[in-house]
């Protein structure tokens, strides 16, 4: 599967472009997840090369970067790769089932 297409990063603001507003009002453009275990990425920013900020559920919620070749990189039980919600649409973070 690939991540990220042409169209997503397209619609990725750049890194620091929505810094000025509240957290809860930041939009996330797409969500990834890997499928064999808890850990979800909500995509809000991006460099247009590989580095995204965002949302990221993992062992904590927390707000931080994650790297597009580092996902594209991982593997895990019987090759399952990281994969991207093809039915997510961007959604404000306050909006995400109460996730912050």
């Amino acid at each position: 599967m690939k991540l990220l297409t042409k169209e997503l990063r397209e619609k990725l603001p750049k890194l620091y472009k929505t810094k000025d507003l509240p957290l809860e009002e930041k939009i996330a453009v797409v969500k990834f997840f890997t499928p064999w275990t808890y850990w979800t990425w909500y995509a809000v920013e991006f460099d247009g090369d590989d580095l995204f900020w965002g949302w990221v559920h993992g062992h904590e919620k927390e707000w931080g970067y994650f790297s597009l070749k580092e996902m594209e990189s991982i593997r895990g039980p019987g090759g399952l790769g990281i994969e991207r919600d093809l039915y997510f649409r961007p959604t404000k973070i306050k909006d995400l089932n109460g996730t912050i």
